[in-house]
């Protein structure tokens, strides 16, 4: 049987204490579903799918200054699962002001720090809306546990190659399994090197080396400037405002990084940056520098399904050149940047550093984490999704997007999720920052637009 009170981790207690009435530390969700749902039906699914992790039957509590995980007394589902409705005419700007205000609101630290809202009649379909505080899990745990709660949608064109490519929970963790797959070969790495000097000390010399090259990019981050002062590091107002794109054909996306010879990722990060580069004309007028993003990246075992939560993640630091007016050459310099992340020890050093700080007072690893994210102007998550259609209680999942927060000052956030043969982008944004972030996602397309333009003047 479960034990009814465990002690939470450094690591998810530093997440907890990050919480600001300005930016709660909560990861926020919308899945698209083509039809109703019924609530009974999601209910079940909850009961057998999400209550197996007891983290979710489970409050936080605080004794003689140690935070702990305890069994909530008063659980009960209704207090988790809400069934709201959009008012008139119910299209994508009423749900995504609705999301907004959830963004915007704490959740019930007398329960369980989680909720789902059930939206009825969102465009002849519904909307499931979640909320999950970070200190659960990071949000590459939660994406999955998401899907989890879902089931194949029936395609007869797609069962026999869903055959040939393995079960349900083998597909669904394929893609999750190859996440930041750099910042994982490089964090296990390091793990398998510290194992090995235990056991083989005569390599002492050759750690060393590499330790001081290690020590050089902690010293290289450490003497980063902070960004430049834009709209981007205003004061936080604590109301969000959320948009997302259409979904984008990922085999188009594919096309054009195979033509520049580059990455998925780096089409992306590209459209990232042209994006931001005409939000900060519009509101600003000028440009003076480039900008960086901080980029979460998994440490958890590629090759193996999550079946515990909590955090294991760390950062890493890129540069944004939203100073090149070019969009190709901004392509270039991008695709640059994440060459010389890949081939730098920074993913091995944010994950010494927060795996260290994570043993240590709660304090300190927010000290760290701030002054890692003073170093950028907003948080990117890149997620590969689940490969093939899903669905949730009968209703086949249109379009996902999830948020991570952004931890101290930083107040905007991007997310980039693949699904199905699709790209979702979304942003959320403190008010104070952005005020119509649908524009954004709106400059993120053309940007796309604009580097498939040049692909096709090659031909």
């Amino acid at each position: 049987m479960t034990q009814s009170i465990e002690p939470m981790s450094r690591v998810d207690t530093a997440w907890l204490h990050m919480d600001q009435d300005a930016n709660h530390m909560m990861i926020t969700g919308v899945l698209v579903l083509d039809r109703p749902v019924d609530r009974n039906r999601f209910k079940k699914l909850l009961e057998t799918r999400l209550l197996r992790f007891a983290r979710f039957r489970q409050r936080v509590t605080e004794r003689n200054g140690r935070v702990y995980w305890e069994t909530d007394p008063n659980f009960h589902l209704d207090n988790h699962l809400h069934r709201i409705g959009l008012p008139a005419p119910a299209g994508q700007a009423e749900l995504q002001e609705m999301v907004a205000d959830l963004a915007s609101e704490p959740l019930d630290f007398h329960h369980p720090l989680w909720q789902f809202h059930l939206v009825d009649r969102y465009e002849g379909g519904a909307a499931l809306i979640t909320r999950i505080h970070h200190c659960i899990a990071d949000g590459l745990a939660l994406v999955q546990v998401l899907m989890s709660l879902a089931d194949e949608a029936w395609d007869p064109h797609t069962q026999d190659h869903l055959r040939r490519e393995g079960s349900l929970p083998e597909r669904l963790t394929r893609p999750f399994r190859r996440v930041a797959e750099t910042g994982a070969h490089l964090a296990h790495d390091l793990i398998s090197e510290v194992a090995e000097l235990a056991q083989h000390p005569e390599k002492l010399g050759q750690w060393v080396q590499e330790a001081e090259h290690i020590t050089e990019e902690l010293m290289r981050i450490g003497l980063l400037p902070h960004d430049p002062e834009t709209h981007l590091h205003a004061r936080l107002a604590g109301r969000k405002r959320i948009a997302w794109a259409q979904p984008l054909e990922l085999a188009a996306v594919k096309e054009t990084a195979h033509q520049l010879r580059g990455t998925v990722n780096d089409v992306l990060m590209t459209c990232a940056a042209g994006a931001l580069r005409q939000f900060l004309i519009d509101v600003d007028d000028d440009i003076e520098s480039d900008i960086h993003v901080a980029v979460p990246f998994s440490l958890r075992p590629r090759d193996q399904a999550i079946t515990t939560l909590g955090n294991q993640f760390g950062l890493v630091i890129v540069r944004l050149p939203v100073n090149e007016p070019d969009s190709l050459k901004r392509y270039h310099q991008v695709r640059e940047a994440m060459t010389n992340l890949k081939n730098s020890a920074q993913p091995q050093v944010t994950f010494g550093l927060l795996n260290l700080l994570g043993k240590g007072p709660a304090g300190i690893e927010k000290f760290a984490l701030d002054t890692l994210s003073d170093k950028a102007s907003l948080v990117m998550t890149n997620v590969p999704g689940p490969e093939t259609p899903l669905s949730i209680a009968g209703a086949r999942i249109l379009q996902p997007l999830v948020w991570v927060p952004q931890s101290g000052h930083l107040g905007v956030g991007f997310s980039i999720l693949s699904y199905a043969g699709s790209v979702q982008f979304g942003v959320i944004a403190d008010s104070q920052m952005m005020q119509d972030p649908s524009q954004v996602t709106r400059d993120f397309e053309q940007s796309l637009r604009e580097l498939q333009r040049h692909t096709l003047s090659q031909d």
